[in-house]
């Protein structure tokens, strides 16, 4: 059970916190599609804490997309606690601590797991933000810097001991970065010394992948990353397998194309037309993939800077697809 706060939720699906990615746009399309929790990209402290406009604005929240969860990063007890009280005004439902970022200018500055280098420095950091704040607090982290420094299970007991609310474990080594297979033995392990929830992370990037973490662990949740990009009925998919036994959920080229146009609409309210449209191209390759004929649409949609013109080429490519499709 992942009970945080006043969440509740049985074999819970969680949207990963990813950097560029999960706005709020996004976050509100995998709501719909069945995520329990979503969470903010990351969020740097330092950056809450000079007041830079650019960090503030992926601390906002809307009502529609709730339970969410603000997750911020940083070294430096000062800032994160300081970045964490400037969270907290925003009303989310936890606040998680990023303890698992493997990019290497994060960890050289101490940052993300660069905080397992140093576990009673990480614990002393953890409750001084839990101390700081009302909402609950959670961590996100890995097994350890590489496989000769795996200190998870210490890990997890002095964060517990802190206060922390719950524990997301992605099940790959700092060093390994997105590469190779994610230990998920590991959570049936780090469960049996604390009493707090686990979710588990990593090499999760289908329904089935869902299911059988569920099934293989005793995990409280499993949480979504890359898995999500470009196909968010995953958690739709994965609920209906984990339910009924089989999916139901017909993802068509109508479904992916207007799904599309969905998430860049909500886009477009929250950032304005151009920035929107900008940061959404990163995203037909996903809603695309698979399609007939793709690499000249793509090339398009480079192009335009207005919905209309987008619409116009996605509902004329979706269009040709259908005849193509009764044709055959």
């Amino acid at each position: 059970m992942f009970k945080v706060g006043k969440i509740e939720k049985e074999k819970a699906i969680l949207l990963a916190p990813m950097e560029d990615v999960t706005d709020i746009s996004f976050r509100l399309i995998c709501k719909e599609l069945g995520a329990d929790v979503v969470y903010t990209e990351f969020v740097n402290a330092e950056g809450l804490v000079r007041s830079s406009e650019k960090t503030h604005k992926k601390l906002k929240i809307i009502e529609e997309e709730r339970p969410v969860g603000i997750q911020i990063y940083g070294s430096n007890t000062k800032s994160m606690v300081s970045a964490a009280r400037i969270a907290e005004e925003e009303s989310p439902d936890l606040i998680d601590i990023n303890a698992g970022c493997w990019v290497k200018g994060v960890v050289k500055l101490g940052g993300g797991a660069g905080l397992l280098k140093d576990p009673v420095y990480m614990q002393n950091l953890v409750k001084e933000v839990i101390d700081s704040v009302s909402l609950p607090v959670t961590v996100k982290t890995r097994l350890g810097i590489d496989h000769n420094s795996i200190q998870i299970l210490e890990v997890a007991k002095r964060l517990e001991d802190v206060g922390a609310a719950a524990l997301t474990i992605h099940c790959r080594t700092r060093v390994m970065g997105h590469k190779g297979e994610a230990d998920w033995e590991w959570i049936n392990r780090i469960k049996e010394v604390v009493s707090i929830p686990v979710v588990l992370n990593g090499n999760v990037l289908t329904p089935q992948d869902v299911v059988k973490a569920f099934s293989e662990t005793n995990t409280d949740g499993v949480m979504i990353a890359r898995g999500a990009i470009g196909n968010p009925w995953i958690f739709k998919e994965a609920k209906e397998l984990l339910n009924d036994g089989y999916i139901s959920t017909m993802i068509d080229e109508q479904l992916k194309i207007r799904t599309c146009l969905r998430h860049l609409e909500l886009a477009i309210k929250v950032k304005g037309e151009r920035r929107a449209i900008l940061e959404h191209r990163k995203f037909y390759s996903g809603y695309l993939r698979g399609l007939a004929n793709v690499s000249q649409i793509k090339k398009a949609l480079m192009i335009p800077l207005n919905y209309n013109e987008i619409e116009e080429i996605l509902l004329g490519y979706l269009v040709k697809l259908q005849m193509s499709n009764v044709e055959a």
